[in-house]
């Protein structure tokens, strides 16, 4: 596992209208939000088995049904559920902070390399259904700028970027189709076999956020070396 950087001040770049920023802090931040995500899953994790057991028992004859725990095994659920949302989105926006600040520091290190304006690196995530692949290809060029030589034919952090990606791909397409499953239950054995789905999305999704926080952490590394070694683009 990549170690994290420690905080020291990054120099300036004289290039007009360019400088580096330091992206350390909010990979920090980004890491800790991620890590909550995962908290998060695994109360969805501990919630999903109990609600089934519930209704393994009801559905099969074998127990009463108990309104008190039919209750509170719904609460579970639908808290752990809101629980998610929220983490979810304070992550995704402290990422996306993040990454405009990578892609912003990719046009001082290698402008030649990025195929896209930073601007992109906010707004292709909100794209619908082009947001399945263009932030994938802004990645991939902040990677190619971040490496000690971007015009070379490394390969360095490939493997994790389509590791990573498509983990995420899967965890968000798994997650709605399962939330959805989830809503539209309505006997007892449709919401059991729902929550299965829950489960499984939530196993897909910490496996997704364990490898977006060792993205983050190889890039922002990897610029901060480069940042160190003082390898930019010359000034314009």
């Amino acid at each position: 596992m990549t170690h994290a950087p420690v905080p020291v001040p990054v120099p300036a770049v004289s290039a007009p209208g360019r400088a580096l920023r330091s992206p350390i802090g909010l990979s920090y931040a980004v890491t800790a939000l991620l890590g909550v995500v995962v908290l998060v899953d695994l109360l969805i994790v501990a919630a999903s088995p109990n609600m089934r057991s519930f209704l393994s028992g009801v559905t099969s004859g074998t127990a009463d049904f108990d309104e008190d725990a039919a209750n509170r095994a719904d609460y579970a659920m639908a808290g752990s559920s809101g629980l998610y949302v929220a983490a979810v989105v304070a992550a995704g926006t402290l990422f996306i902070v993040w990454f405009h600040r990578v892609r912003q520091n990719a046009e001082v290190f290698a402008p030649g390399t990025q195929r896209r304006t930073p601007g992109w690196a906010i707004g292709a995530w909100f794209i619908p259904i082009a947001n399945m692949w263009i932030p994938r290809g802004i990645a991939a060029d902040v990677l190619r700028a971040s490496r000690p030589d971007p015009y070379g034919g490394g390969v360095e952090g490939r493997g994790l970027l389509n590791a990573w990606w498509g983990a995420w791909v899967c965890s968000l397409v798994f997650d709605r189709y399962a939330s959805r499953t989830y809503d539209r239950a309505e006997d007892a054995e449709a919401i059991h076999d729902a929550a299965a789905l829950v489960l499984a999305g939530a196993g897909i999704d910490i496996f997704a956020a364990v490898l977006a926080v060792l993205f983050v952490r190889r890039i922002t590394s990897m610029q901060h070396a480069k940042a160190l070694a003082g390898r930019t683009a010359p000034s314009a």
